[in-house]
This record gives structure tokens, sequence and C-alpha cells, in this order.
């Protein structure tokens, strides 16, 4: 673990990545990958069907957002639509395989943050969001 002469930015830096890349070797092992998890699961659970309201949903980019896309229409997992009002504005959907990668990566989601509660009662987690909620608001500018 980090030394205690370690910036706390920096040691929070190291555990996201530990712990993103513990993440994202369990979503590839269910047969997904990180971004098919967030779009899949702001399409499940959300009410975001167009390309814009995903991006938002998601945290990324448009451009970035069309590339998942792209990878994820090749892969059966969703479908675009252009709608009849506006030709530039595309609704997405997802398909019967990807409903099933999403229950799959559903599945893995839960079993990872159980391996990360272990050890941890919920009143130390409860504590743990209200310090990353702190943290987070006193990253950002002013």
């Amino acid at each position: 673990m980090a030394g205690d002469d370690d910036s706390l930015g920096l040691t929070i830096g190291r555990v996201a990545k530990e712990v993103t890349r513990a993440f994202d070797d369990v979503l590839a092992a269910a047969g997904g990958s990180s971004p098919a998890w967030q779009v899949l699961r702001a399409l499940s659970t959300g009410t975001h069907r167009t390309q814009a309201d995903l991006a938002a949903a998601v945290g990324v980019r448009q451009p970035t957002l069309s590339h998942h896309l792209e990878e994820m229409e090749r892969a059966g997992l969703v479908v675009r639509e252009r709608t009849d009002g506006n030709r530039r504005v595309q609704v997405v959907t997802v398909t019967e395989p990807g409903r099933q990668l999403f229950l799959r990566l559903r599945r893995a989601a839960a079993s990872f943050d159980g391996r990360l509660r272990a050890g941890l009662e919920d009143a130390d987690v409860a504590h743990l969001r209200r310090l990353l909620d702190q943290l987070r608001d006193n990253a950002r500018p002013d």
C-alpha cells in the first residue's frame, strides 16, 4: 500500500487504477468490457435512448460513444435507428444478445462488488461513500 509520505491524490489514483484493472478483468471474463457494461447498463436501467443521452449518462463525449456503439452494433448487442423527426438523432436499442450480455455483466459486477466489500461492514461502506463524495467535491475547481 502507499507510504505515509504519498499524497492523498496519488494514493487514490493508485487504488483507482488497481480497482479499475481488476473490474475490467472481471468484465472481460464475463464476455464484456467496461464501455459495453456502461452502455448496456444505461440502456437497461434508464430512459437514455439517444446517443446524446447515452453519452451524458456514461460520461463520455459523443464521438467516443459512437466508436463504442459501432463495435457493439457489429457484435449484435445494440441497434441504432434514426428518428423520423430528426435524421441526425439516433435511437439506440438493446438486442436480445445485448440483454443477455447485460445480465452476465450485471452478475459479474455484483460479484465484484461483493469482493470489494469483503471485511467491510455496511457502516464502513456508507462512511467510505461519504468520504469519496467529499473528496470529489474538494477536487472540483472553485
